[in-house]
């Protein structure tokens, strides 16, 4: 029997810490703070994040509508521009998606090419779920006081599988306290261009969600994709409603403060 000799243990498992932010266009023309609040969150977990200046749209509103051609060539810059980096993080579980799920399929006559899509998706995250479940997150330093209530956003629910990390995380917001909807995984009704295709059932949609926030008596309503929460925002100012629409990183990274998406006037109607 050999003593003193012990067997080699395993590397340890570092995680990426160059991360390159995919901003979304959402964000980019509508809600800078989301990009901003992203990179403090993972800047704050220890992560050197660069923003590719040539970035562009993921593509998805040309993959929805059918148009393949359109979006394989948005993929192949989306790709070219975000080599190189050891994770790709964005604020949208749509746009997430997108990237992680959608992106090979569209390459299927250039194996090259496929093999480049396959690494962008295996490096690609939606924000909440990359701070938790890769970065080891379990708490923030921010503060909020009142009620609020969570939408969990089709994409990132269902083809990422967010949905407790933006929860623990909220748990750790001093002040602020959760309260759920009866049905916050049923969709909003915005869906991309479904929206704009079938306004009538997307409004319909929407005002379901719109009575089931309010059901809840939240002062606020967070979610991770900012295309649901500007669609919600819109039916509940139509609705005269005072709940402030916040993306989830801009709470988590300290910038509840900020006027609710729709508000420009500084703050909740009272």
């Amino acid at each position: 029997m050999v003593t003193g000799v012990s067997s080699p243990l395993p590397d340890p498992v570092v995680p990426p810490r160059r991360v390159a932010l995919f901003v979304t266009c959402l964000v980019d023309l509508f809600r800078p703070s989301v990009g901003f609040a992203a990179i403090k969150l993972l800047e704050d977990a220890g992560c050197v994040v660069e923003v590719p200046p040539l970035q562009v749209c993921c593509g998805q509103p040309a993959y929805n509508s059918g148009d393949r051609a359109t979006t394989r060539a948005i993929a192949k810059q989306v790709i070219e521009t975000f080599e190189g980096y050891e994770a790709v993080v964005a604020p949208s579980g749509s746009c997430g998606g997108m990237l992680a799920h959608h992106y090979a399929g569209l390459f299927d006559d250039d194996p090259a090419m496929k093999v480049r899509a396959e690494d962008l998706a295996g490096r690609s995250h939606e924000l909440i779920s990359f701070l938790v479940d890769v970065l080891g997150v379990k708490k923030v330093a921010a503060r909020l006081d009142g009620i609020a209530t969570y939408h969990d956003a089709c994409s990132g629910l269902r083809e990422l599988g967010v949905k407790q990390q933006p929860r623990r995380l909220l748990e750790s917001v001093g002040g602020l306290s959760l309260r759920e909807m009866q049905m916050p995984e049923v969709c909003c009704g915005f869906g991309g261009t479904f929206c704009v295709k079938y306004p009538e059932i997307s409004n319909a949609m929407v005002g379901e969600k719109s009575a089931d926030i309010a059901a809840t008596g939240a002062s606020v309503l967070l979610a991770g994709d900012l295309g649901c929460l500007m669609n919600m925002a819109g039916k509940l100012q139509r609705e005269g409603s005072p709940v402030a629409v916040r993306h989830v990183a801009e709470v988590l990274a300290g910038m509840g403060d900020l006027p609710g998406i729709g508000q420009p006037d500084g703050g909740e109607r009272s």
